[in-house]
């Protein structure tokens, strides 16, 4: 007697881009024609030079920029329709203003405050989640240290630390291993494949393709149009220009 059985159902994309448009107050359009989706458990590695549109994605992504045209969904919503602190989106850090007086600790404690609320106080669990993330970067013994005493990696890190305290839904970085020290860049790479491994959707932009086949499952490679999208393996195989370009004379110091 044979059995059936059914394979369950896919899990939905996390990130649903079509015919994606937007422009900048005054009509300026910085990013027009992509179109892509982004699985749970998948990090997407968002390239193309200097104003091809990678920040102008992930700010849109994260509800901060309007769509002009096309759609955009995240979790099965528009992103400004989502739950506070679903959605983690680390800027690059030369867009900080790191005079901020406020303690590495201080900052990562900030990751919980979208799922506090104006008036939930903050809990046992809060102070441990806040610790974890300093753990997970190696930052627990500069935890007290003034975020403006920092170097650009430790900085990173406590930017990191601060998205996993917040405990999102998804992951949003914006060149997060530019300029920083090659212990900074392993510990991030080792953050993003665990957050894949734990079911986590990361977009991540960056310059540098000398390891993309570490860090990134699938490619988007803009130039303010969408130019190429597929598996890592796919894009590098078919344009090794790419790898070539990215890897040389971009990166910030």
């Amino acid at each position: 007697m044979s059995v059936n059985t059914v394979a369950p159902a896919a899990a939905p994309p996390a990130v649903i881009a079509e015919r994606l448009c937007v422009s900048y107050d005054g009509g300026r359009v910085a990013l027009a024609e992509v179109t892509f989706s982004l699985a749970p458990g998948e990090v997407l590695g968002i390239i193309g030079p200097n104003g091809s549109g990678k920040s102008t994605l992930l700010k849109a992504t994260a509800g901060l920029l309007r769509v002009r045209s096309g759609s955009l969904e995240v979790l099965g919503k528009k992103p400004d329709a989502l739950p506070p602190g679903s959605i983690a989106y680390v800027p690059q850090i030369d867009a900080v203003d790191w005079s901020f007086p406020a303690t590495v600790r201080d900052v990562v404690a900030m990751g919980r405050f979208p799922k506090l609320g104006r008036f939930r106080p903050f809990a046992t669990r809060d102070r441990r989640l806040v610790e974890d993330a300093l753990a997970s970067v190696r930052m627990l013994h500069l935890a007290d240290r003034p975020i403006g005493e920092l170097s650009g990696g430790q900085q990173q890190r406590t930017f990191i630390a601060r998205a996993l305290a917040q405990e999102p839904a998804i992951y949003l970085l914006d060149e997060p291993a530019t300029g920083v020290d090659a212990a900074t860049e392993e510990t991030l790479l080792e953050i993003v494949r665990r957050l894949a491994g734990e079911g986590k959707p990361v977009m991540m932009s960056t310059h540098d393709l000398e390891r993309a086949r570490e860090w990134f499952d699938r490619l988007l490679v803009l130039e303010t149009r969408q130019i190429f999208e597929g598996s890592t393996d796919e894009v590098l195989s078919a344009h090794p220009q790419l790898a070539h370009s990215h890897a040389h004379g971009h990166s910030k110091p």
